[in-house]
């Protein structure tokens, strides 16, 4: 009987990562004022995880977050999201990714006044002229419970709950990747929690993928895994952490990052 070679390995693009970097650089200023703030990172930011991404301040988080989501471009390396790469593309083409393939949840909520909730929320969808996919969208609404919120605009709503409508904006077209630049900053703790919850449950339960700048250890132990930045680059790295884990960690860097005084 003949030998059958085995089958080529087909690679499906739900096992690529949702974004990732390689030897990603980015430099500001030039001459004696160059700033390297990021040097080399190398990341793989994995689908169906929520990732947190820490470090001292300058150490480059938002700076790596920025890149990776479109936002700013690297100095050297290569991004990919959803397995286009970002190098070469023209700016039409980059605003479409952002707009398709990725959502985002900034500190200051950046919802419009005069809408309601539920108009903010389904305000990517109409400007990109689609169509809401009901199912989804009262998936998501019911997820970050705000049912009762939908017919309510920002100002006759607490901050965690405007927070929420902008997590629920960002989930709508069913981004390949979702990232959140420190989504609590302006929360008191319990409307913290109920954002974090939901974040914690789009990944769970909507199958999402959360990339979160933090520096709340409370926040990061929400996540399935947390990279350490220092200086640019990924330094550490720790899988289902909890704050203790997380304080010990960051105490380590810190100490690290202080020069030892002359004796």
């Amino acid at each position: 009987m003949p030998e059958t070679s085995a089958p080529e390995p087909r690679t499906s693009p739900r096992t690529e990562p949702a974004a990732s970097a390689r030897a990603l650089t980015k430099v500001y200023g030039a001459d004696q004022a160059q700033v390297r703030a990021l040097d080399g990172v190398d990341v793989d930011l994995q689908r169906g995880e929520f990732t947190a991404i820490m470090g001292p301040s300058g150490s480059g988080k938002s700076t790596l977050m920025h890149c990776l989501a479109a936002l700013d471009t690297p100095t050297g390396g290569e991004v990919v999201v959803d397995g286009t790469s970002l190098g070469g593309l023209k700016d039409k083409d980059l605003t479409t990714l952002r707009r398709e393939k990725v959502g985002f949840v900034f500190q200051a909520f950046n919802l419009i006044p005069t809408l309601t909730a539920r108009e903010n929320i389904l305000l990517p969808l109409d400007l990109a002229g689609r169509k809401p996919d009901q199912e989804w969208f009262d998936e998501v609404v019911d997820a970050v419970g705000l049912r009762p919120r939908l017919g309510h605009r920002p100002s006759e709503m607490s901050g965690g709950q405007q927070q929420r409508v902008a997590c629920a904006r960002a989930l709508v077209s069913r981004p390949a990747i979702v990232f959140a630049d420190e989504p609590t900053g302006n929360l008191d703790s319990t409307s913290s929690a109920e954002v974090l919850g939901f974040l914690r449950r789009s990944v769970d339960e909507l199958a999402q993928t959360v990339v979160m700048v933090t520096h709340d250890p409370v926040a990061a132990s929400y996540t399935d895994r947390i990279l350490f930045l220092a200086d640019g680059r990924i330094v550490d790295e720790l899988r289902e952490p909890d704050r203790e884990s997380v304080l010990e960690r960051m105490g380590r860097l810190q100490s690290a990052a202080v020069p030892p005084q002359a004796g």
